[in-house]
């Protein structure tokens, strides 16, 4: 039987790498992303299209993983086509539509960043644990895996954009929560935390880390790419690490582990 994956926000930038290491590594895979499936038909095209050992299943539904009727959909749909869930990652997210300082940001842009980044991913992980606790437990007493896809954001202050670190940050702490909850049922999770990788998101601020990247904070000068995400990604979910969870991973050219002062 093929395992199932669930990536949210799969059809751009590091969701799509994910997506498409998930496709090469045999699931099935299931996105659910905000846009309407013709405005992502080519990004769709493309994994669908994925060179693989077996042929490439991709389903598709459009939805905000910050609105709980959207999630229940989704994963509805996803069980009563195939079944079952083996992995989620949690990769949907959003910026601030304005970046702010601290002392001027407004409720309205907190809600709407925390809303989707730290409700919408803790809700979408409960909804998918749930399903996965209502599975047989394999015999190698592996159920599923979660991982979340965070940022260094989580711990680096950035007092133009508060809500998204404590968004982040948020996401940090789930990640230790659900990975205490569920480790006893054969579920595993794991973070990663991504640096500087050049997504659309960075692009508004290409030179900004142009000038980080060149000087001495990030050991590694260059910017990672959604690639470098997504191959960690794959290395939780292929059940290698089995005796792991709670892990975070920094994906980010060394900067948290050994930048300089």
């Amino acid at each position: 039987m093929r395992k199932v994956a669930i990536v949210t926000g799969g059809t751009r930038g590091i969701g799509f790498a994910i997506a498409q290491q998930m496709i090469k590594a045999g699931f099935i895979t299931c996105i659910m992303s905000r846009s309407a499936e013709e405005v992502c038909a080519d990004a769709l095209n493309a994994l669908r299209a994925t060179e693989a050992d077996v042929t490439p299943e991709v389903f598709y539904m459009a939805g905000g993983i910050g609105v709980a009727a959207d999630r229940e959909a989704f994963v509805s749909e996803v069980v009563r086509r195939y079944g079952r869930v083996d992995v989620l990652v949690n990769n949907a997210g959003v910026a601030p539509k304005v970046r702010a300082d601290l002392l001027s940001a407004t409720e309205e842009s907190f809600d709407y960043v925390t809303g989707v980044n730290l409700k919408g991913t803790m809700f979408m992980s409960q909804l998918v644990a749930n399903q996965m606790l209502a599975q047989p437990l394999p015999d190698e007493g592996m159920r599923g895996v979660i991982v979340n896809i965070s940022s260094f954001s989580a711990t680096v202050s950035s007092p133009n954009r508060p809500e998204y670190c404590v968004s982040k940050a948020g996401i940090s702490m789930l990640t230790k929560l659900f990975a205490d909850r569920l480790a006893g049922e054969g579920i595993y999770v794991y973070e990663v935390q991504p640096g500087v990788i050049k997504t659309d998101m960075t692009a508004k601020v290409q030179e900004k880390y142009d000038r980080l990247l060149a000087g001495d904070q990030f050991p590694i000068h260059r910017w990672g790419t959604p690639e470098d995400v997504a191959n960690v990604v794959k290395m939780f979910v292929c059940g290698n690490m089995s005796y792991t969870t709670g892990q975070v991973i920094y994906v980010d050219g060394g900067f948290m582990n050994i930048r300089s002062i």
